[in-house]
Order: structure tokens, then sequence, then C-alpha cells
């Protein structure tokens, strides 16, 4: 069954609690790969630099877990961060004075792309547990859709990390054809049972909290502290042990009134936590880490490897030497299997203690390789 999408371009002063920076369009009904159609679609968008006259220039972001179109401050001045403020700017790995920088939130999201948390048009209450299972390729449909809106025909360059990585790759074997170069952050070519792991306790303990209510907590008491520890385990997992003894050690500080002692890693874990509950909807993360468990290139294709035969860019696959949620194993094997497929492919590795948070924090040399990627022919890039 197909849709036929009707776009409608919404002005930021109609958004809602968003940044003005921030562009919604609305784009009508979406057919899901699992099935089914969600209804009156929006999708939230930011825009960094300016399109070139052959709007050739364009870089697509995706982001990671609890990311959002606020990829990089604007360049006349934004009191607000962006979360890849460091690689998306004026002289950085990607320049806004070369490239036009788009960055989308994602499908299932809560910041202006529909998600659990957006009204349901045949109820006209939150979505809830009513909302559907969404996948990876969903999310890239809903951008290319977003693309072509902007008549983009060909992205220069996707490019994410972590669940981000996994849309640029979806990118590359969905749309071969749109996608010159693709950039790979540690991400797999398929979810191994390990982080399916991670990902299955952290949602258990969103709804083991007593106001999760089967999901149908909008109007009541929402399930934040079962969302604060889900993003505990979660930020141990963007951790290595490196990271935590160089970053904590064993520093600690006694509590007033009290024998006992609270480690400086622990209040780091609360701290973060506590945040995430101010930014961020329960019912997303659960949506969007079940949509990363069930991410395999291959979905939908003959074979894994078909699937990558698919490709026409060229990719770069990043892995970070002390990622203990997607280990570098995984990038490598990436790499091995885009190659026999034919891609072609460099392979880069982070040597940085900072774990999966890496790409996050090393900016700067994350920021050389990209450019180094971006700027070579297509014969160095083997």
């Amino acid at each position: 069954m197909t849709c036929d999408y009707t776009v409608e371009a919404v002005c930021a002063a109609e958004t809602g609690g968003l940044l003005p920076d921030t562009q919604i369009l609305k784009i009508g009904a979406f057919q899901l790969e699992l099935g089914g159609i969600l209804q009156d679609v929006t999708v939230a968008y930011e825009t960094r630099g300016h399109l070139d006259a052959n709007r050739g220039n364009v870089v697509l972001v995706t982001h990671a877990l609890t990311g959002d179109s606020h990829v990089a401050k604007v360049e006349s001045g934004d009191p607000v961060k962006g979360w890849w403020d460091g690689l998306v700017g004026p002289g950085a790995g990607l320049d806004t004075r070369e490239y036009f920088v788009i960055c989308s939130n994602v499908l299932g999201g809560c910041r202006g792309t529909t998600g659990p948390s957006s009204s349901n048009p045949v109820t006209g209450h939150p979505y809830g547990s009513a909302f559907p299972v969404i996948t990876v390729k969903d999310m890239v449909h809903l951008q290319k859709i977003l693309m072509d809106h902007l008549q983009i025909r060909r992205l220069a360059c996707v490019i994410g990390g972590s669940l981000g990585g996994m849309q640029a790759l979806q990118w590359a074997v969905s749309y071969p054809t749109a996608v010159e170069k693709a950039i790979i952050i540690a991400s797999p070519g398929r979810t191994s049972p390990q982080s399916i792991a991670y990902n299955e306790v952290q949602r258990q303990a969103v709804m083991a909290d007593p106001n999760w209510r089967g999901g149908d907590y909008y109007g009541y008491e929402p399930p934040l502290r079962g969302l604060a520890i889900a993003r505990m385990l979660g930020m141990i997992t963007y951790h290595s042990p490196a990271s935590m003894e160089r970053k904590f050690g064993r520093k600690a500080r006694r509590l007033p009134g009290e024998p006992d002692v609270r480690f400086e890693v622990e209040d780091y874990l609360h701290y973060h936590g506590e945040k995430i509950t101010m930014r961020f909807d329960p019912n997303s993360y659960v949506c969007l880490t079940r949509a990363m468990d069930l991410f395999d290139a291959g979905s939908g294709y003959p074979s894994y490897r078909h699937a990558l035969e698919r490709i026409h860019a060229s990719v770069l696959v990043v892995g970070i030497r002390s990622d203990i949620l997607y280990p570098t194993f995984q990038q490598r094997e990436l790499a091995r299997d885009l190659r026999v497929a034919g891609v072609r492919t460099a392979y880069r590795e982070l040597d940085s203690p900072w774990g999966h948070d890496a790409f996050l924090i090393e900016t700067w040399v994350l920021g050389a390789v990209i450019q180094e990627f971006l700027r070579a022919p297509v014969q160095r890039q083997l």
C-alpha cells in the first residue's frame, strides 16, 4: 500500500515550544515499514550554512537516541548549545561556509517530529501506547520526503553516530543514487544481542515505574523516575572503564549527618538521569531504543550482502577503540562486509578513552578525519 504525500511548511511561530530556527513540515499520511499508516505526520528540521546554486553541497546530519534537530548554534549567535557544535559550524569539520547542513528530528522523537506524545488525529489525545513500532528505515523514509520537499535530489554526504550512524547506512542502502558519501560513526551494520540487552533493561526500568500506566500517562504524573534510571544505565554504556577512572576515580564526598559517602560517579549518573527527564518523553525513549534493536541493514532484502551491494556511495566507517556499546570489531566487520560487497570503503579508528561518547567529545579529532574523507578523490577511499 502506498500513500500520496502532501507537504505543508509551517513557520517557526507555529511550532510552540521549539526553537525559533526550527522549521516544521507537515506531510500528511505516512506508510510504515512494519505495517500501518500514521496520519498528519510532521517533521522538525533546522539548517545551517547556505545552499549553493546547484544544490550540491548538502550534508544531512542524523542524530543519536536523545538528540534533536538543533545540531549546532546559529552562526549569528545562539544562546542554545547545539549537540554537535564542535563539528558543525564555520571552520569546523562540517564547515558551514562550504556545506549546507540539514538535521531533522527523527520519527518517534519528541522535539517536533511525530512521536508517541503527538496528538492522535483519530482520538484527539496523545498516541501513548497506540503509537506503532517504527524502524530506522521509517526514519530515513521520512527524511527522504523532507529532502524531496526541499528539492534536494542528491546528498553530498549523510553522517551520524550511534542511532545516527544506523540512519546514515540505511540512507546509502535505501536510496543509493541519492547519496554521494556516507559516514557511519560508532554504529553496527545490524544491532548485536549485547546492545539489545542494554536497551531492554533500560526499557524495563521505564515500564517498572508505577506512573508508566502502560504508556498512557499523558495527563498524569509521567514515569520520570524510571526514565532517569534508564538514562543512568545508558550513560554507563556511553563511557569506558578508562573514562570512568579518568573522570571520577574513587573521588567521593561525605554526606551531611551520614556515615556514608557519595561517589562522584554516582552524582554524575543521578545528574544525567534527572536532566533527561526535563527534555525527553519516556515513550520516545522506549520507541527509539526498540527501533535501534530492530536495525539490520539487510532487512527487507534477500540478504545482508545484497543490501550492501545496493550502495553507490563512498563510505567512511569510524570506530572508537574504547566503545563498549558498539565495540570496534562491529565497525571493522561492517567495513569488511562493505568492501566484500564492492563498496568503496575507508575505515578509521579513534584512539580515545571516552568510550561511545567520544564522537560527541573529541570533535576536533573527528573533524579532521571527516574533512580528509570529504576532500579525498574517490580512488583514495579504498
